[in-house]
C-alpha cells in the first residue's frame, strides 16, 4: 500500500478499467455474442477478435469523431466478416442484426457502469488532477465526450496521437510530465499488469491494479505485484478515503 498523503495526482487507463471495471473487452464482447446466440465457439471468436484488433491498428477505419457506439459497430463488423471468411459463421441475413445487437448491448453495458463511476470520478477530481493514458484508435476524445467524461481529465495521452503504445513506459512518462509531478507522487490505476502496472512502476509511480477477467496468463502470474490490488473500480472510494 502507498502513503496516500504523498499522492498528488492520478493517471487512469481507460479501456478495460473505466469502461469495463477490469473485465477485458474480449470477455465483454464474448458475453454479448453468447447473449445474441451467435453460433461460434469462444476459440473462433477469439481469433476474430485478434484479427479485428490488428486490422484496426493498421487500417484507418476508426475516424476521430466516432463515438463508442460507432467504434463498436465497426469492430464487430470486422469480426463478423472474418468469421464468415474463415467459414466459422455462415453468411446470412442475421449478420447485420448481430452487429447492431452486440454493439448496442456492449454500449449499454458501459453506460450502466458509468452511472456509478461518474460519482466516484467527480469526488476524485475535486481532490486530485487526473490524466488519462490509453491505447486507443485516435477517437478517445469523442468517446469521452459522448459519455460525459471529458471534464474529469486535465489531459489525455492517447497512443494513436502521441505515437507510443503501452507497454512502452514512455507513454506513462508523458502522463507524469503532463501532471507536472514527481513520479512517486502519482498513482496509476489500470487493469493490465503487463501494459499498465509494470511500465508505470518502471517510471517510479505507485500502482493500483484493477484485477478482473484478463486476456491471458500474463495477468495471472504468481509474482505479479502492485502497490494495491482491487477487484472493483468502486473500491477506489475506500482507497482514497473519500466520504
Amino acid at each position: 500500500m502507498f502513503d496516500l498523503k504523498k499522492i498528488k495526482g492520478i493517471i487512469f487507463d481507460y479501456g478495460g478499467t473505466i469502461d469495463s471495471n477490469g473485465k477485458h473487452w474480449s470477455e465483454v464482447l464474448w458475453d454479448a455474442y453468447r447473449h445474441q446466440k451467435v453460433p461460434v465457439t469462444k476459440e473462433q471468436f477469439r481469433e476474430a477478435y485478434v484479427y479485428a484488433e490488428r486490422y484496426l491498428a493498421t487500417n484507418p477505419v476508426i475516424e476521430t469523431n466516432d463515438n463508442f457506439r460507432i467504434l463498436l459497430e465497426k469492430k464487430v463488423a470486422i469480426q463478423m466478416r472474418n468469421l464468415i471468411e474463415k467459414g466459422f459463421l455462415k453468411e446470412c441475413n442475421k449478420s447485420e442484426e448481430y452487429i447492431l445487437d452486440i454493439s448496442g448491448q456492449c454500449y449499454n453495458f458501459v453506460k450502466s457502469l458509468l452511472k456509478k463511476e461518474i460519482v466516484l470520478l467527480t469526488a476524485l477530481k475535486s481532490h486530485y488532477p487526473m490524466i488519462l493514458v490509453s491505447n486507443f484508435y485516435g477517437n478517445v476524445q469523442a468517446v469521452l465526450s459522448d459519455f460525459g467524461l471529458s471534464e474529469y481529465f486535465d489531459s489525455v495521452i492517447e497512443s494513436a496521437v502521441v505515437g507510443v503504445r503501452k507497454p512502452d513506459p514512455e507513454i506513462f512518462r508523458l502522463g507524469v510530465k503532463a501532471l507536472g509531478l514527481e513520479p512517486s507522487s502519482v498513482v496509476v490505476v489500470g487493469d493490465s499488469y503487463t501494459k499498465d502496472i509494470l511500465p508505470a512502476s518502471e517510471n517510479g509511480c505507485r500502482t493500483v491494479w484493477l484485477k478482473g477477467v484478463g486476456w491471458d496468463k500474463d495477468d495471472d502470474q504468481e509474482d505479479a505485484k502492485a502497490d494495491l490490488i482491487i477487484t472493483d473500480f468502486m473500491e477506489l472510494k475506500a482507497v482514497f478515503q473519500l466520504d
